[in-house]
């Protein structure tokens, strides 16, 4: 007996060992194949290495340490992969809503898996936002916000960390509002010098009135009469000071006023006693009134023998710039560069009509300016010349310029000089900025620099979507979506002739068109073929160009693509008169009115598998299929919609006539009573009138 209990226990161990043998193969073989997988997700093979220094091997076993240390290392390596992919992309719920957390590149596939939806259904939502993808495409953030918000989910960037209890939300960034002088307190308003910019004809003294005036300047004591090179500087003259903006012509201003920088306060406009205004005078005036800026016309050259000043100032008269001794309100000052006569007199006209302006800002508030003159200099990288309008600008401030940010690393004035802060009104040049800006950008003062970057790379991306759509402009077919209400819609006209007896005539036709809903405002008539400057006004003031019997210039037809500008040529002038009116026309939206077709009463109510139907009689008129219906109780409206069902007996029909029976159900109004009475109606478009 003892023997057969030793051999029972002896098969009973070999039977054990057999079984632990056979879980240590097929727990090896599971590493193995844990280890692949491993592998394959990193990217690289895996060859098992031979064992070395195992006490186990001439037992062909595995040593238990190594492979216990094995699959821990297994596991610290496997969980932490496990929870990057499933933070990568995960859908989690937030109360009621389904939030989708997916890393760029965002796959079209991934994505309709992750909302329980066919590819090819996600891919119909994105054609209809006019992005043409096949599932293995990837697509922008903001388009995958639009398709999973259209579906009810919210689309994040990033995952919530783990035990925040809601869902991260993006930092907005906006740029501060400019504050409103009128919401100021007065006693926080301080009187600011004018801006002044000198306009004119190049040959007419432009620069030698701002050199006589700088001139001055250095006389009375600055240092050294170093060169002006920043574009505007500042002059102070019996206790009085202005600051000047040095443009080279037109040109810059239009597109200062173009961005929507009037930076301008008085334009003075430089005429030649000798030879009067020029072409690209009347452009200069043509760009001041758009502005709204007030005009004090310089007669210069007074001291040449050929001088006259009768005939400057009947040209003025022309052009509706009426001198004050003509009787008008221009004020025109004779003055002479050459000799100095009349700079006193001038520059006391631009302190008084300033006077009368009521020039102030705010010293103490966030600084805002804009730029005028912007380049990259060898030494300070991209600079900027900036008006100061409101607040201060200090050394060291980050800030937001257009698309581009920065930190204040200098400040140089007009003279050359470093200083440490400008106020309202005063020319500095700005070193710091990322980029180089654009003339008429606007410089604001931001919290701190990483705000400021974060908001410049937003511009920038911005921008770049921008600049794959096509540039939308003002055009006669598709007029002006934007009318402020209860205000006259304007519409602007720059208008070329082949003489000006055609002007005229053109002129009086378009006057002569009575409207109390539509004005047309002429920028801008003359003779001539279309002009690159003509180009650049109708962009700057969305304007519409029409030529009369002439063409546009070969230098002008690039910047008409460019900026996207209609123009509308035409040969015969009852044709130009008929297109503009069908444009005024098109501004305004059509009236409706309510045409009743028929009425039907309910007799009895009806419950169908679709919900309620009114079975009904046409007491008069007519009941008609595509017409608008409403249900009356009592006459008193209870719903109004279009019609969704009409039958005569199982049959779907387009009408049905006085005195006949129908099925009537009308959009999901299901709350049919009997004697309700449905009133049919048809809505008419009426034409407006101008």
């Amino acid at each position: 007996m003892p023997r057969k209990d030793t051999t029972a226990t002896d098969r009973k161990e070999a039977a054990d060992e057999t079984e632990s043998l056979d879980k240590q193969k097929a727990n090896a073989l599971n590493l193995f194949e844990k280890e692949e997988k491993k592998s394959a997700r990193k990217g690289r093979s895996t060859s098992p290495a031979p064992e070395t220094g195992s006490v186990y091997g001439h037992l062909g076993k595995e040593d238990p340490v190594t492979k216990i240390a094995g699959i821990n290392k297994e596991v610290e390596e496997e969980k932490p992969q496990e929870e990057e992919e499933e933070a990568e992309n995960a859908v989690e719920e937030v109360g009621d809503e389904k939030i989708i957390h997916i890393k760029p590149p965002i796959i079209v596939a991934e994505l309709a898996e992750m909302m329980g939806m066919k590819a090819f259904k996600l891919i119909k939502d994105l054609i209809e936002l006019d992005v043409f993808v096949n599932p293995k495409s990837s697509i922008e953030p903001d388009i995958a916000s639009q398709v999973c918000e259209k579906h009810g989910f919210v689309f994040e960037k990033e995952k919530r960390e783990k035990g925040a209890g809601v869902h991260k939300v993006e930092e907005v960034i906006e740029e501060p509002e400019a504050e409103a002088i009128e919401e100021v307190e007065e006693d926080k308003l301080s009187i600011r010098p004018p801006v002044v910019t000198f306009m004119g004809h190049v040959d007419h003294g432009k620069t030698s009135l701002l050199d006589a005036y700088r001139g001055s300047r250095v006389v009375a004591g600055e240092a050294g009469g170093i060169t002006q090179h920043i574009g505007a500087y500042q002059i102070t003259r019996n206790d009085q000071t202005v600051t000047f903006i040095d443009t080279p012509g037109h040109a810059a201003f239009s597109e200062m006023r173009a961005r929507g920088a009037d930076v301008t306060d008085i334009v003075v406009l430089v005429v030649a006693a000798d030879d009067g205004l020029m072409p690209t005078t009347f452009e200069a005036i043509d760009h001041c009134r758009a502005a709204g800026v007030t005009i004090i016309v310089a007669i210069n050259k007074v001291d040449l023998p050929r001088a006259d000043v009768n005939k400057v100032k009947g040209q003025l008269q022309e052009a509706d710039l009426a001198p004050e001794d003509w009787g008008g309100e221009t004020i025109c000052v004779e003055v002479s560069a050459k000799d100095g006569t009349g700079l006193d007199d001038l520059f006391e006209m631009i302190h008084l009509q300033s006077e009368v302006l009521e020039l102030k800002a705010n010293a103490d508030g966030p600084a805002r300016g804009t730029v005028i003159e912007a380049r990259t200099e060898p030494g300070k990288g991209p600079t900027a010349t900036v008006i100061i309008q409101t607040g201060t600008l200090n050394t060291g401030d980050a800030f937001i310029c257009g698309n581009h940010s920065g930190k204040v690393k200098a400040l140089i004035n007009d003279v050359g000089e470093r200083v440490k802060s400008a106020g309202p009104a005063m020319p500095i040049e700005v070193v710091g900025y990322s980029g180089v800006p654009s003339v008429g950008d606007e410089i604001v003062e931001m919290e701190n620099e990483r705000k400021a970057k974060k908001l410049s790379d937003e511009r920038q991306e911005q921008l770049r979507q921008e600049k794959l759509r096509p540039q939308q402009k003002s055009a006669l077919e598709t007029l002006f979506d934007n009318i402020e209400q209860g205000k006259k819609t304007q519409l602007k006209l720059i208008i070329k002739a082949d003489a000006q007896g055609s002007l005229q005539a053109i002129e009086k036709s378009l006057m002569d068109i009575d409207s109390d809903k539509v004005s047309v405002d002429i920028l801008r008539q003359s003779a001539g073929p279309i002009t690159e400057a003509d180009v650049l006004l109708a962009s700057a003031s969305d304007a519409i160009l029409i030529g009369f019997n002439t063409k546009v210039e070969s230098k002008a037809q690039p910047i008409v693509k460019r900026e996207g500008v209609q123009v509308k040529l035409f040969s015969i002038i009852y044709e130009l008169i008929d297109q503009v009116k069908e444009a005024m026309l098109g501004l305004l939206d059509p009236e409706t009115r309510e045409h009743v077709i028929g009425h039907a009463k309910i007799l009895e109510v009806f419950k169908l598998s679709s919900g309620k139907v009114g079975g009904c009689v046409v007491t008069d008129g007519k009941v008609t299929r595509s017409a608008q219906a409403r249900v009356l109780r009592d006459k008193v409206p209870i719903f109004d919609g279009k019609m969704s069902t009409l039958r005569r007996f199982k049959d779907e029909v387009k009408e049905v006539k006085n005195g006949l029976e129908c099925g009537i159900k009308l959009g999901k109004f299901n709350d049919y009573q009997k004697d309700d009475i449905i009133e049919c109606y048809e809505l008419e478009k009426l034409e407006q009138t101008l």
